[in-house]
Order: structure tokens, then C-alpha cells, then sequence
């Protein structure tokens, strides 16, 4: 038994997860089947917590919104990051507590508004309309409410450009040369109480210099900003450190980006004269190694490539054909066996782009091998649908040996789940 990659083994020739062959998983639920490590999210999150242990851990819940899962960070001490009233209904279910919980968004309606103030929730302010929006709302419900305001620090980090969320081109926040005029607006509305900033640069972050960046441009405003008489309680930053997907590429641990952030951010605190408590978002570093997609092989085609076809697609797991994400997969039953040939996985959807894998040395694949799709837990099973009338998977929680289902698979009837048929097609 050794490791192939953190906390999965090989073991008699099968990949195991969390101390359960995944042969044996298989044969129980069928594929396609996501499968997730209890034991490897927690530690995660531990390291990042040991790397920050000052700051706050708000977890980027549009990484992973299982409920479950939303559950064990709860257990660790998590924070949320939301970006919905419906990932703000799964926080406060799991038991984050609404005052760890920031409301962000770029575009949120008056109805998620409304429940943020209902709900008491400290909400990141995107844009000038929404300030007044949100001041609108509370004033009417005689509450006030605690925000921060969403910077756009105009910072670029070196990751795919669909997942840059703070160029100076991006959608999300107020522009830094606009940000303190707009905290002098918004400590006069009514309802409106502006305790922190906020800001966010981007996903899958491999290079951590642009955090130097950013923390100082964040700092140079909090310092403005306290020249006006806010008091800053919290500075969010974000998160965005990516993970090693590919065979050798190396990625920056938490403690990497601790060592940039946090001389920065006691110096310019102390000298500012401030005591303003640090907001981290950490999504994809504490889910997308723990989780496996595990899909069987359908049909071997020898055509201009040699195609394993799965039974997943991007109806599952869209970032290869969203973003070109590369994805390292390894035949579950074979995973001692030698490289015979390159393949290309592909899955059963209608369309040219659904390719999982380009291009892959693996044994000699077989029907109803089983492949196993690694580091599938950020931005996957949340990202589904049920595309080409596709019911989705079940969902599985492995840890040291011991296995519950945490998601049941659909059938065919949730595909007609909230439809409603006339009485003149009946």
C-alpha cells in the first residue's frame, strides 16, 4: 500500500479513498459515483486555520454546497462566504453562525436583500444602487445593518481569465479610486452601519504575489477610510489559492500565502493605529483534493484518437469544458497495472466539448473498467444538471472506512420534478 496522491492509496490494485476500495463502492452504488474524504476535508481546513490562527475561515460555499459537507466545516469552526439566499439558508442550517456569515453577490435581488436583513447577516455591498437598495430595505423594517464594501482592487492574478474576479475589467465590487467616496455615502444612510471591506482577486491561484498587492492596496484603504472616522472591524481578502491538478504542478500551501499576508497586515494595522480582525475565503483548497468522481467505461472506439467512453460527462463535472481544467485520472481497478496506451476520456453528452481527459497514458482500458476523475470536489457536483435528460449521481462520504450516502442518485422521475403539465396535454 502507498500514496498516490495525499490521502488516496492503491491496495491490491485498487484505488482506495478514505480507507474504502473503490471497487467495492462501485459494486454497492453503481457510478456515476462522487465520493468525498470526511477525514482530508477537515484536515484541510485545520492546516489553513494553523496558517491563519488569528483570522477568520469564511468558507466559499459556491465551492461545495452539500449539506454535509457545509456541516463538517460548521463542526470545524467555519465561517460562510454566500452568494445566494439559498447557500445563506444552507449556512444557517448547517449551524454557521449568522454573525460569520458575509451576504456577497454582485447582483442580488431585492428578495435575497430582504432576507439578509431578515436573518441579520452581515452583507458585502457590491455597487452604490445596491447601498441604497439594502439602506431602502432595512429603514423599513427598522433594522440597521452591518456591511462591508466590495472592492475591485484592480489586482491580476495569474489564473484562467473566467475565474479573475478582480480585474479592473470584472463585474464584481466598487473600483478602488471610487471606494472611499463611497463609504462617505454610505455612513449617512439610514440603516446602514459600514464595518468592513471587502475584496476578492480570483480562483485557482498558483503565483501568491499578487496577495502582496493586494493587502497593501487594501490597507492604503483602510487607512483612508479610518480618516474618515469609519471603524473597520473586519478586512475580507478573499481567498482564491489554487491546488495541484496536474502530475508536478505545485501550488502554494496556506502557509505560503500567511507569509505575505500577515506581515503586511499587523505592520500596516499597527501603524495605522487599527484593530480590525482578518476575513479569509478559502473554497477550493479545502474541498477539490478530497472528493473522486468515479464513472465506469461504457464503449472503447479506436478513430482518429483511442476514446474511452464514460457514463459521465459534463452533465457532472463541466470545468474541463467550462475551463479547459485538466482533471488526473487513473483506471480505479487497474491502478497498479503499466501504461499500455494514450487515451481520451469522454463522456455520453451531445456535444463535441464533452471530453474529460485529453490525451492520457493508462493501462490497457477495458468495458466496464471503473475511471476515477480526481480533485472533483470544488466547482463539481454543484455545477451539474441533469443535461440530456441525465438524473445526477449520489453523492458519498467516506471515512476511515466507514461509508454513508450523503446524496441519493435521481431517477426519471425528478427529471419531471416540478413540472406541471396542462390539462389539455393530458
Amino acid at each position: 500500500m502507498f500514496t498516490i496522491k495525499n490521502h488516496l492509496e492503491k491496495r491490491n490494485g485498487h484505488l482506495i479513498i478514505g480507507g474504502v476500495d473503490t471497487v467495492d463502492l462501485v459494486e454497492e452504488f453503481g457510478t456515476p459515483l462522487y465520493v468525498t474524504n470526511e477525514q482530508r476535508i477537515r484536515d484541510n481546513y485545520r492546516r489553513y486555520h494553523q496558517a491563519f490562527p488569528e483570522a477568520d475561515l469564511y468558507y466559499a460555499a459556491k465551492a461545495n454546497n452539500n449539506f454535509t459537507i457545509m456541516r463538517i466545516l460548521a463542526q470545524e469552526g467555519a465561517g460562510a462566504d454566500v452568494f445566494s439566499d439559498g447557500e445563506l439558508y444552507l449556512a444557517l442550517l448547517a449551524g454557521i453562525p449568522r454573525e460569520k456569515i458575509l451576504f456577497n453577490g454582485n447582483s442580488k435581488t431585492d428578495r435575497e436583500l430582504e432576507m439578509a436583513v431578515e436573518t441579520g447577516v452581515r452583507v458585502s455591498v457590491d455597487s452604490l444602487d445596491e447601498l441604497h437598495t439594502l439602506s431602502r430595505i432595512a429603514s423599513s423594517q427598522k433594522k440597521t445593518m452591518d456591511i462591508a464594501l466590495r472592492v475591485n482592487p484592480d489586482v491580476s492574478p495569474v489564473t484562467h481569465p473566467k475565474i479573475s474576479t478582480g480585474l479592473k475589467t470584472s463585474k464584481f465590487g466598487i473600483p478602488h479610486k471610487e471606494v472611499v467616496e463611497a463609504y462617505k455615502e454610505a455612513v449617512e444612510l439610514e440603516g446602514i452601519n459600514p464595518i468592513g471591506m471587502h475584496c476578492h482577486i480570483g480562483s485557482q491561484i498558483l503565483d501568491t504575489s499578487p496577495f502582496r498587492e493586494t493587502i497593501n492596496r487594501m490597507m492604503d484603504l483602510v487607512e483612508q477610510v479610518t480618516r474618515l472616522g469609519v471603524e473597520l472591524e473586519f478586512l475580507d481578502i478573499g481567498s482564491g489559492l489554487g491546488i495541484p491538478y496536474k502530475k508536478g504542478e505545485v501550488a502554494p500551501t496556506p502557509q505560503d500565502l500567511s507569509d505575505i499576508v500577515l506581515p503586511i497586515f499587523r505592520k500596516r494595522s499597527q501603524a495605522i493605529g487599527v484593530d480590525i480582525k482578518l476575513v479569509i475565503e478559502p473554497g477550493r483548497y479545502l474541498l477539490g483534493d478530497t472528493t473522486i468522481l468515479l464513472t465506469s467505461v461504457n464503449t472503447m472506439k479506436k478513430a482518429a484518437k483511442k476514446f474511452v467512453g464514460v457514463d459521465a460527462g459534463f452533465n457532472l463535472l463541466i470545468r474541463p469544458a467550462m475551463y479547459d481544467s485538466y482533471h488526473h485520472v487513473v483506471v480505479a481497478n487497474k491502478v497498479a497495472a503499466p501504461v499500455s496506451s494514450i487515451y481520451t476520456v469522454v463522456g455520453p453528452i451531445c456535444e463535441t466539448g464533452d471530453i474529460l481527459a485529453h490525451d492520457r497514458e493508462l493501462p490497457a482500458v477495458e468495458k466496464d473498467d471503473i475511471v476515477a476523475i480526481l480533485d472533483a470536489g470544488a466547482y463539481g457536483f454543484c455545477m451539474s444538471s441533469q443535461y440530456n435528460g441525465r438524473p445526477r449521481c449520489a453523492e458519498i462520504l467516506v471515512n476511515e472506512g466507514k461509508v454513508d450516502v450523503i446524496r441519493k442518485a435521481e431517477n426519471f422521475d425528478d427529471l419531471m420534478a416540478k413540472q406541471l403539465v396542462p390539462a389539455r396535454f393530458l
